[in-house]
């Protein structure tokens, strides 16, 4: 599938919207790759069915790698909810099984986007031009 593009005029704050359905058929590498690649041109990325525990551990790990003074300063992530479901029960606790639960992740430049408040249900962010 082609990326979409759009002209960068320099004003203002792109956000790409990114469907459930479209990360679904990705590696955990893929998902990453795609997320890093847009956050340092500057964008910032929501993602409808957020990332699994270990693939945000693994975004957080080669972010680290990535980082450098002069070029890209990071990440900041958010994500609503951020606690598993209370409803799942024993036995598929301890099978592991995970429900899927519904989540927003919002991924951005760190040196563009401020978390102001999270709470239960709200995420409020500001973000800046570079």
């Amino acid at each position: 599938m082609p990326e979409a593009t759009a002209p960068d005029d320099g004003d203002g704050v792109r956000i790409d919207l990114i469907s459930g359905g479209r990360m679904e058929g990705l590696t955990s590498m893929e998902k990453i790759r795609l997320i890093l690649d847009s956050v340092r041109d500057g964008d910032i990325v929501v993602l409808e069915a957020g990332l699994s525990p270990e693939e945000e551990s693994k975004l957080i790990e080669v972010t680290m790698t990535e980082i450098s003074p002069d070029d890209f300063s990071g990440i900041e992530i958010e994500t609503y909810p951020s606690t598993q479901q209370p409803n799942q029960g024993l036995v598929g606790r301890l099978l592991g099984k995970e429900e899927a639960a519904k989540k927003l992740t919002v991924i951005g430049p760190a040196n563009q986007i401020e978390t102001l408040h999270k709470d239960e249900d709200l995420i409020s962010a500001l973000v800046s031009r570079k």
